[in-house]
């Protein structure tokens, strides 16, 4: 009788769909490291933007562009937008670094550049709102609000 039970396993275990490597259809989820979602991806991109932003208000600041007082006010809130959209990162074990390093800011920046740097991002930000969660659309919404505004008050 034991000899028939094993007789039968791999007619069994083929039928229940108990295969070897043909078992899944794709790539395997345990072999290499994850796929980032789309979703991820958009956020690393707008964090990596971000801190380009803050790189470019830094440089204003340290370069003497003024007001001065009025660039480290909108910079604190570049560095709270970053934070929050660094909250919202979770990256799967083994996936790489949370964003790329944006490039370096120019030594000499003017406010016009950060007025045309503002609402770049703002612009950015709104055409990013239909590919991303509502929670996410939330945020982006928020801060390319938040950026218009900036181009506005640096217009004065």
């Amino acid at each position: 009788m034991l000899a028939a039970s094993a007789a039968a396993l791999p007619a069994l275990l083929a039928t229940a769909g108990c295969r070897s490597s043909d078992a899944f259809a794709g790539p395997d989820p345990l072999a290499g490291r994850p796929a980032l979602s789309p979703d991820v991806i958009t956020l690393q991109e707008v964090i990596t933007a971000e801190r380009a932003m803050i790189a470019l208000y830094q440089a204003a600041v340290n370069g003497g562009t003024r007001p001065a007082r009025a660039l480290e006010g909108l910079l604190a809130q570049h560095r709270q937008h970053l934070g929050r959209l660094q909250a919202r990162l979770v990256l799967p074990p083994g996936s790489g670094s949370a964003s790329p390093s944006p490039s370096r800011a120019p030594a000499r920046v003017t406010i016009a550049q950060l007025r045309a740097a503002e609402r770049a991002s703002a612009t950015d930000l709104v055409r990013r709102l239909v590919g991303v969660p509502p929670a996410l659309a939330q945020l982006f919404a928020s801060i390319a609000a938040c950026d218009a505004t900036h181009a506005v008050v640096l217009a004065d």
